[in-house]
This record gives C-alpha cells, structure tokens and sequence, in this order.
C-alpha cells in the first residue's frame, strides 16, 4: 500500500477516536504535509528496537514486597527517525509494552511529531516532550533506574506546537504550547513553556519556565534549572526546581534538587551516585507531583558495564540500588523506608546503522 495511502487510513481511525480536538488538529496538519510532500525524498536514518529487562527486589521495613520484586520486563520500545527533503524532519518513540488507558491509542506514544527547519528556526507539531527543564527530567526512562518524586508522577510527554530559534551554534530558545501534563479525556487545560538548551565549555544547561494549568485558568509555576558539567571522564549533574502557586511563599516551601555524580575509569565500564531530595510544605493542593506532607530523600549507586568494545550503547549491564526515607503521604506512590536492588541488562536493536 503506497505511504500516502497508509497516512490517510491511519488519520481516519485516529482522529475517529482521538478526544481532544487538539490531537484531530494536528493529525490534520500531519496528513496535508505528507499529501504536499509526498513526491519529496523520505529517509530513515534511525529504525532500532529497544529493550530492557531487570531482576528487582525491594525490602520495606526489612520485609520483602513480594508484589514488586521479581523478573521484570522493563521496557520495549521502537524508535525511528528521518527527514523528508532538505528541510522537514520527523521523530517517533512507541512502547510496545505499555496499555492504552483510553481510547485515544496514544498513550504508548512517547512522541512522534514533525519538525520544519529553516536557517536558525525550527517549528514542530504533534506529540512531544513537555519543555520543563533538568537533565534527570529529560532522560529516556530506559537510562534510569531510580527517578526523584517529581519526576516519578509527573507526564512528559503531550500534544502540542513548539518554536525553537537557535541564539548560536550553542544555545537554543524554546517556547512551546502543549495539553497540560494534568489534561485528562474531559477538561481543556494547558501548559506554557521557555526552555533554554545551552552548552558553553564543559557546562551544559537545560533551563526553564514553566505555566502549568491544573485546573482551568488555576496553574502551578515552574522553575527548573538544570546543569552538567563535564570533565574528563566525570560528569556531574545538579538539577533544582522550584513549584509555586497561588496561595504560599514564592520561594522554598515546594522544591526539588537532584544530583549525580558519573565516573568512567574506563570506556566500557561507568560508576555513579545519585541522590533526590523533594518536599512540599505548602500546605496546598496544587502540586499533585510532590503534595503537601511530602519530604522524601532518595540515596543510591550503581554500576554499568558495557561489554561491547564497538557501538557501547547496544548492550549494557547494570547493578543499582536505591534507598528511600523522609515522610509522604500514605497515598503517595513513593513510599519511604524502602530498599530497591535491581540487576538487568538492556540492548538496542538497529536495524539501521
């Protein structure tokens, strides 16, 4: 079945059960741009699977969880990536093995949008990464082994529209608008974020602004602020952000900090450290990532190995561990007190080099 063909077939069925208009509008757009580009040039540059799986085994109290430990597949995905002619390009992320929770079939989609380039400009349309700032935050699930609170319940990824514009070949400016990341199948709510990428020497930077609706026209504001720096074979990461809403103190009372320190004694082999500390004395219901009660620390260490001399990232083993304390509400899907080994090992599949 030509291409054209397959877009069109698969607009019809998505967008018949797409609930937000939203999603309709960009599958529109997405259909018209490969109806006009269809005599282009279209090239995969990347086509990989990606898998990973782990033996984990948690301890609460002492106790072992035994609905949580075990052999575990982590994740599968699929990636894929190329361009079409000189100046459109596209990208696309699917988790084989995640469940739909409506009817919309995109929540197995991390993203999968197209991007127009012109000289320093960029505009992109479809299902992205929300723009909210630190390296922790922007990491691919597969490469983490504990998240921070903030970033275990928060959604990355949503429909939306973004306008880059790159300062210099260093830095890049970023203002998006995207579904909220607290948008459910019945309300209407959004997120306005600025993202700044920068790198200057051995620091690189990933900052933001954030507006964030939790309910209509009521939103929680975010500052993230994240830095790496790296030396030689150290890398170090330090990620601050700090929540705000109507009703508490602009400053100190909902934040979060996250540090890892990355040492590579040699090419094949990386050992790190990482510590979160997240906590929300607000006293406000505004903040469902991080709510009121909640001051959590998370210490752990790992190593990685990387058995292949070539192509490193195509297999890797793990060892890590984490220890979780501090208080949170009993509700909260992090839970203090608890001990997490994990063991495991991931590969990537490309089938295109």
């Amino acid at each position: 079945m030509p291409l054209l063909s397959v877009v069109r077939l698969s607009y019809i069925h998505l967008c018949s059960s797409a609930p937000h208009n939203m999603k309709k509008i960009f599958l529109v757009t997405l259909l018209f741009t490969f109806t006009t580009l269809s005599a282009q040039t279209f090239k995969i540059n990347t086509l990989r699977l990606e898998v990973r799986g782990d033996y984990q085994r948690f301890h609460d109290d002492g106790s072992k969880v035994d609905a949580e430990s075990g052999f575990k597949g982590k994740f599968l995905n699929i990636r894929l990536d190329g361009t079409i002619g000189e100046n459109f390009s596209y990208s696309y992320r699917q988790r084989l093995n995640k469940p739909h929770k409506d009817m919309s079939y995109f929540d197995a989609t991390d993203w999968l949008y197209l991007t127009y380039t012109k000289d320093r400009w960029s505009f992109s349309g479809g299902k992205q990464v929300i723009g909210i700032g630190g390296f922790e935050y922007d990491l691919a699930p597969i490469d983490v082994y504990f998240f921070s609170g903030f970033c275990s319940n928060v959604t990355s990824y949503a429909f939306g529209g973004s306008v880059g514009y790159a300062l210099s070949d260093n830095d890049k400016l970023t203002m998006q608008v995207c579904e909220s990341p607290f948008s459910t199948s019945t309300d209407d709510i959004y997120a306005y974020n600025l993202l700044w990428q920068g790198k200057h020497g051995c620091w690189s930077t990933l900052y933001s602004l954030n507006m964030v609706e939790h309910l209509p026209g009521k939103f929680t504001n975010y500052i993230a602020l994240g830095n790496q720096f790296n030396l030689g074979n150290v890398t170090l990461t330090l990620d601050l952000m700090n929540r705000t809403s109507k009703g508490h103190a602009f400053l100190g009372r909902d934040f979060s900090v996250m540090g890892e320190i990355d040492w590579m004694p040699c090419k094949q082999v990386n050992l790190f450290g990482k510590c979160t500390y997240d906590v929300n004395k607000s006293n406000t219901l505004h903040d469902t990532c991080v709510p009121p009660g909640t001051e959590l620390t998370r210490i752990g260490a790992g190593i990685e190995v990387f058995p292949l001399k070539d192509n490193l990232n195509d297999v890797r083993l793990h060892l890590a561990g984490h220890y979780t304390l501090g208080d949170t509400p009993a509700d909260y899907s992090i839970q203090p007190k608890q001990l997490m080994l994990s063991a495991g090992v991931t590969w990537r599949m490309n089938f295109i080099k």
